[in-house]
């Protein structure tokens, strides 16, 4: 049987996240979607499925960024990228990050291979301890 893997897929666009969602079930990955940083925190607390990967629109609901989201999935050694069209205004967030950045627009497709290949390289990184 193939291990199953779930992705965290957090965007304000609806369109965009359906996409993602349609992208990540072709790849035959479960999913779990937030259109918030709260509703992102709050599913990878549960830890229930496990998240094995991410993909972050970099500006979210209410002028909120996904930096929150990103420094969490960092503690826990989960892998994750940006999608986001809004580079201008994120600049220096996302140097912060130090994360793989995927421009939009892209096919969605695109970018959960993207997601996949960062998992897959981190791979043979050691994970941290999680923070409590």
């Amino acid at each position: 049987m193939a291990e199953t893997h779930t992705i965290l897929l957090v965007d304000d666009e609806p369109l965009i996240l359906m996409d993602l969602e349609m992208a990540a079930e072709d790849r035959r990955l479960d999913y779990l979607s937030a259109p918030s940083v709260e509703r992102a925190l709050a599913l990878i607390e549960t830890g229930d499925p496990a998240i094995d990967l991410a993909v972050l629109d970099f500006t979210l609901l209410h002028g909120t960024d996904c930096l929150p989201i990103a420094r969490r999935l960092q503690q826990l050694g989960i892998p994750f990228i940006v999608h986001s069209g809004d580079l201008d205004r994120s600049e220096k967030g996302l140097g912060d990050l130090d994360a793989v950045l995927v421009q939009k627009p892209a096919h969605s497709d695109q970018v959960i291979a993207a997601a996949l290949v960062e998992m897959k390289a981190s791979g043979d990184r050691p994970r941290p301890l999680a923070a409590s």
